[in-house]
């Protein structure tokens, strides 16, 4: 059994109390706007399976297309940022362990929860690695080759300081676990690989051929990898609309601003259809899924579902990275335009070559990400931490020094923003 703390009763007959996780969320999870959202939901449900309450706590205001997180028997909680009531709050619920949502929630209220529950495990879900996300964008937009400059960057620093923060940090790619030990020379039992969780198979066998057309392409508008994806693919459609002159293309994502869904075209097939109310449903439908990225870190959600509706995909080594090797993807890796061109083209049209691509990704998908041979492999290793708490932390000596330096920064931080927001609403005439 795992070793925690529970809270204390003086009434021994009482039943134990179950242990409690508190996730600090950067918003409330929303799976059909991101892949970030399916990804909270599985961390939920494998605290959940072990027996723990869950609280899910944000700032962010809640958007019509979040999670009903009270069929996960989860309790939602809306907090205040830079507020002492977040602090009493904690302090009250007595959790064993916080998940701080993204290294942004952690410099925030980090040393709160240091402050008002000190012996909780404190983890860290990166959902990619930010620092490597912004460093190849960099490197796009400014036309040169990734390297040291980029990124070694101030994001960098502030997000591999999160990690020594914290007693635990979750992983979602192999790639960025190697990036994180070899290139950062971050200590691996700092770190657990835990990648996307597909938790059963599909019920029904997946439409052929035959009984799918066109193509999509699906993201999340507001995150800036899809953005750049949307405005290449707008550069090749013509020549793949060209040689399948009866194809369309189906863009899909959550929150399309007026510049996105200004390039709609009837003429051309270049629908920008924004919000899908069933990705799932739309993904199973198209016949290909395009997914150019330049840039980008982390797992991609998209082409995992392509995957387990059976729909092969086109993609880039950046798209790719971390899920299946070259010769092992249900569909091609292009290197550039041309690539990508021919691919899309010749799949969308080779019924023998797709259906030997479908059913490499129906196989390979689940061989790589089994929902319940990686849950086993995480919790053991949350419990021996868990477990080791005091001995962890105290190996950590790194980790110790910037919670020394680097929460009382922050601390005070918080405190003059909360002065100064009580300050200003004084002042305001009654």
């Amino acid at each position: 059994m795992i070793a925690i703390l529970l809270r204390a009763s003086n009434q021994s007959d009482l039943p134990m109390a179950q242990p409690l996780l508190i996730i600090i969320g950067y918003v409330w999870p929303e799976p059909n706007s991101s892949a970030a959202g399916s990804r909270m939901l599985s961390l939920i449900r494998l605290y959940r399976q072990q027996g723990w309450q869950v609280i899910f706590a944000s700032a962010a205001e809640k958007s019509p297309h979040r999670f009903d997180l009270s069929t996960l028997d989860v309790v939602e909680h809306s907090v205040e940022l830079n507020h002492h009531s977040f602090d009493e709050w904690l302090a009250d619920q007595a959790p064993q362990a916080v998940i701080f949502d993204r290294f942004m929630l952690e410099e925030q209220y980090g040393w709160r929860v240091e402050q008002a529950c000190p012996d909780a495990m404190r983890i860290l879900d990166m959902e990619d690695v930010h620092a490597l996300r912004h460093a190849r964008e960099q490197a796009v937009k400014q036309g040169r080759e990734l390297d040291n400059g980029l990124l070694n960057s101030e994001l960098a620093q502030r997000e591999i300081a999160a990690i020594y923060r914290c007693d635990l940090t979750l992983v979602i790619s192999e790639f960025e676990m190697q990036l994180l030990q070899q290139h950062f020379k971050v200590p691996a039992d700092l770190l657990c690989y835990c990648p996307f969780l597909l938790e059963e198979s599909p019920s029904s066998e997946p439409a052929g051929f035959q009984q799918r057309q066109h193509f999509i392409a699906i993201g999340n508008f507001r995150h800036a990898p899809n953005w750049h994806s949307v405005l290449w693919l707008k550069q090749l459609w013509p020549a793949i609309r060209q040689q399948v002159p009866q194809a369309e293309l189906h863009i899909y994502g959550a929150y399309p601003p007026p510049k996105a869904t200004a390039l709609y075209n009837a003429k051309q097939g270049f629908l920008v259809k924004g919000w899908a109310s069933d990705a799932v449903a739309v993904m199973k439908q198209a016949r290909l899924c395009l997914a150019p990225l330049a840039f980008g870190a982390g797992l991609k959600g998209k082409l995992l579902e392509a995957m387990v509706c059976g729909t092969p995909s086109i993609t880039t080594p950046i798209g790719a990275e971390g899920m299946l090797s070259d010769n092992h993807w249900p569909g091609a890796i292009a290197t550039g335009d041309d690539d990508f061109i021919a691919a899309a083209v010749g799949l969308y049209q080779d019924e023998a070559r797709w259906n030997e691509a479908q059913q490499l990704g129906l196989t390979s998908v689940w061989q790589r990400f089994d929902g319940a041979k990686h849950s086993t492999r995480i919790w053991l290793q949350l419990q021996h931490v868990q477990a080791e708490l005091a001995a962890h932390r105290q190996a950590n000596f790194t980790g110790l020094m910037l919670r020394h330096h680097a929460y009382r920064s922050t601390k005070f931080m918080g405190q003059w923003i909360e002065a100064k927001t009580k300050l200003q609403q004084l002042m305001v005439p009654g």
